[in-house]
C-alpha cells in the first residue's frame, strides 16, 4: 500500500538517495548521462519541508519516493518529482503528483508548473497525462529556469503547466 504524507526533516538525508535510485531510469534514454548528475543539495530541503511543500510516498513503511514543490508567482512550482526506481510504473508518482495538486489548492494557486525532458516518456508524456500542457512561450520565471537549466547541459527541456 502507499502512504502519501508530508515529508519531516527527519526525511531529508533520504530525498538525495531517492533522487539518485531514480535517476537510473535515464541510462535507458539519450539522457543517460543525467544518471550520475549531481543531486539536489540537501541544503535546499528544509525550509520548503517546513513549508509544507514536500511530499513523500511510503511503501511498506520505507520511502519510494517524493515531490518537491514551491510556491511560485501563484503557482505551485514542482522542482522534482522521484520514485525509487525499482517502484517506478506503480502510480507512485500520480500519486505524489495528486497531493502536490491538493496542496496548490489549498493554497489557493492557480496552477502546477513544471519543467521537463520533452524526448523522455516518463517526463512531458507522463505530465501531459495529468493535465499538464507544454507551454510555448513560457513566462520569464519558467524561461530562467529552462536557461539556468540548458547552462547544466539540460537539453530538449520544456516548460509545463497544469491549470487548476
Amino acid at each position: 500500500m502507499i502512504v502519501i504524507r508530508l515529508a519531516t526533516s527527519d526525511d531529508i538525508p533520504e530525498l538525495p538517495r531517492i533522487e539518485r535510485s531514480a535517476g537510473e531510469a535515464f541510462r535507458a534514454t539519450a539522457h543517460a548521462w543525467v544518471a550520475d548528475d549531481e543531486d539536489t543539495p540537501e541544503e535546499l530541503y528544509p525550509p520548503r519541508v517546513a513549508a509544507g511543500n514536500v511530499f513523500v510516498a511510503e511503501v511498506d513503511g520505507h520511502l519510494a519516493g517524493f515531490v518537491d514543490a514551491s510556491v511560485k508567482a501563484g503557482d505551485l512550482h514542482v522542482w522534482s518529482l522521484d520514485v525509487r526506481h525499482e517502484h517506478q510504473g506503480k502510480g507512485i508518482g500520480r500519486a505524489l503528483m495528486a497531493a502536490a495538486r491538493e496542496r496548490a489548492i489549498r493554497l489557493g494557486c492557480k496552477g502546477l508548473t513544471l519543467t521537463t525532458f520533452v524526448d523522455v516518456p516518463f517526463n512531458a508524456p507522463f505530465y501531459e497525462s495529468l493535465g499538464f500542457a507544454i507551454l510555448p512561450a513560457p513566462p520569464k520565471r519558467l524561461a530562467k529556469i529552462l536557461e539556468t537549466e540548458a547552462s547544466r547541459g539540460l537539453r530538449n527541456r520544456c516548460a509545463m503547466r497544469a491549470p487548476l
